[in-house]
């Protein structure tokens, strides 16, 4: 069901070269670039006919008639309203936990004083409006609705407007061509009341241009197939993105400590997402390989979506990768920069303590990642295809920004114009003087140093 690639025999004496190991380890085919040109007539044509063009892409690529794109506020509480109890309890507790751990992350205004009268404030300001994408294809993610509102609304963002795709299931008098009834849910126990029955590359588009009743965002975040991911890369500096996320993967560090049914039943976990999803074990257990490889036959014969999970652990993205020892190993994880880490190692926070690329990691047999995608009270909205050596995962500070304040006296001013006048003039570019010059032409021009004063 899942390949094997061993490396243990990879030359790693000193001089001989690091291994490229980014070239070795498993990862999907996810071109966004060969997408573009199926986005961009449905981002061209929503910019051009709004609303019109928008209810045609949902008819043709949902199989739903949308009258309305907006969501009415009734339809909102009635989810809520409707909503399976223990459903709620648990969204509760995930919003709790994530509210917690964004409130912590919210940094203060930073001043420096760099001497009388001269002072620079770094303020973080929250970005006026936000445009909240969730996936609701394959399966309705109500849980990226928390993970996507919460940072928004612990950072201070004034206007959040969220989209999902219409389904065809019929809801209450409202019929078919609403988001999932979950996700309307989890609006309304966040307060989000501005709300899009509109997915896919057209969602981005309507958020990126404004459209109907819904107006342009500053900033667009949240995961989405590869259609909806290409149509980020194309209106990115139309509008602000968080990051161009692709199939989920986790990457597990195991040694012969490790159990071999949670390691497959966290493989398992996320190839359940999608066919494309990545599910890579790097091991220097021949014994844990082997007997991981069992329990994947076992696990996946009783799961519910036994086709899409079998698909994504046989597919090239998969593996098991064998290395010599736990070193090699970190050095295999670091290089693949895997969205999801999890470490099943002996002294496993030692070890997950030298892990540099990864958005998140899971340290030992009791974190697996399927409680950072729900109430561990970090972000599941995070860094794929390798980014995560550059790239974080979402936050408070992906919903602001950061602008410096700079006060000056007159005196400050005189201190350091000298400098000023002179890199002005190494640059040619003498209005640049000028402007300093001009304020200190009364009678605190004669104190004006000299240059390397």
């Amino acid at each position: 069901m899942i390949r094997r690639i061993d490396l243990r025999d990879v030359d790693r004496t000193p001089g001989a070269g690091a291994p490229d190991y980014r070239t070795l380890v498993p990862r999907a085919d996810f071109d966004v670039e060969s997408a573009l040109h199926v986005v961009r007539p449905i981002c061209d044509d929503v910019r051009t006919r709004g609303v019109e063009a928008i209810r045609a892409y949902s008819a043709k690529f949902d199989g739903v008639d949308t009258p309305e794109i907006a969501v009415p506020a009734a339809a909102i509480a009635a989810a809520l309203e409707a909503l399976d109890p223990a459903v709620r309890a648990g969204l509760e507790e995930s919003i709790r936990r994530l509210r917690a751990t964004c409130e912590a992350e919210v940094e203060a205004d930073v001043v420096t004083d760099l001497g009388p009268g001269a002072r620079v404030t770094q303020r973080m300001v929250p970005v006026d409006r936000v445009g909240l994408y969730v996936p609701g294809g394959v399966a309705p993610l109500v849980s990226s609705v928390v993970m996507n509102v919460v940072p928004a609304q612990v950072a201070g963002v004034g206007s959040i407007a969220l989209t999902s795709s219409p389904q065809k299931a019929e809801f209450g008098q409202w019929g078919a061509g609403l988001p999932h009834p979950t996700i309307l849910a989890a609006c309304a126990l966040l307060g989000v009341e501005e709300v899009y029955a509109v997915g896919g590359a057209q969602a981005i588009a309507m958020l990126a241009y404004g459209a109907g009743p819904c107006r342009k965002v500053d900033l667009v975040t949240g995961p989405g197939n590869i259609y909806t991911v290409s149509a980020k890369r194309l209106l990115k500096g139309v509008v602000g993105i968080d990051s161009e996320a692709g199939p989920t993967e986790i990457a597990i560090l195991a040694d012969d400590t490790a159990d071999a049914a949670y390691v497959a039943s966290d493989l398992i976990s996320q190839a359940e997402h999608d066919p494309m999803a990545a599910s890579v074990l790097v091991t220097d257990s021949l014994r844990l390989a082997d007997e991981v490889e069992a329990e994947l036959d076992k696990q996946v014969a009783a799961t519910r979506h036994v086709e899409r999970i079998r698909t994504a652990l046989s597919g090239e993205q998969s593996g098991i990768v064998l290395v010599a020892d736990v070193e090699q190993g970190l050095d295999v994880v670091n290089a693949y920069a895997a969205e999801h880490l999890e470490i099943h190692t002996a002294d496993a926070a030692a070890v997950a303590g030298r892990v540099r690329n990864a958005g998140a990691v899971f340290v030992g047999p009791y974190a697996p990642v399927s409680l950072g995608d729900y109430c561990a009270g970090s972000n599941h909205v995070l860094p794929t295809a390798g980014c995560a050596c550059h790239s974080s995962g979402l936050s408070v500070r992906a919903f602001l920004k950061a602008m410096h304040v700079i006060e000056y006296s007159r005196d400050a001013l005189v201190e350091v114009a000298g400098h000023v006048t002179t890199l002005a003039e190494a640059e040619d570019l003498p209005g640049h003087g000028a402007a300093v010059t001009v304020r200190l032409s009364g009678p605190l021009s004669g104190r004006l140093p000299g240059p390397g004063q």
